[in-house]
């Protein structure tokens, strides 16, 4: 299973940013999928999940300021953020889990400009 995130680039305060997360080797449909952002000093916060059957979640933080999606035909995963500040400047990652192992990208820097 490889997972690799694209998007992450440098976005004013205010802008917004669509982040990308190419999914191979996996039938992509069958499996949540989930957006984490690691912040400095601590572990990987979550961030949003969609699960196998389309249902989207949020953190708090993030609600109707993140869109989390999925294009099927592409088994790609997405995640539009919208009315960035630099609190969200992070780097952001996508999981999945598959048989209790949990799968990673290598993660893509958000950096917001204030």
């Amino acid at each position: 299973v490889q997972l690799v995130e694209s998007g992450g680039v440098l976005v004013q305060a205010g802008g917004s940013l669509s982040l990308s997360c190419a999914v191979s080797e996996l039938t992509f449909v069958s499996y949540d999928m989930t957006w984490f952002r690691q912040v400095p000093g601590k572990g990987p916060e979550w961030v949003s999940r969609i699960n196998s059957g389309g249902t989207t979640y949020y953190a708090d933080s993030v609600k109707g300021r993140f869109t989390i999606s999925r294009d099927i035909g592409k088994n790609t995963l997405y995640l539009q953020m919208n009315s960035l500040n630099p609190e969200f400047a992070d780097v952001y990652y996508c999981r999945t889990m598959v048989s209790g192992s949990g799968y990673w990208g290598q993660g893509t820097q958000v950096t917001v400009s204030s």
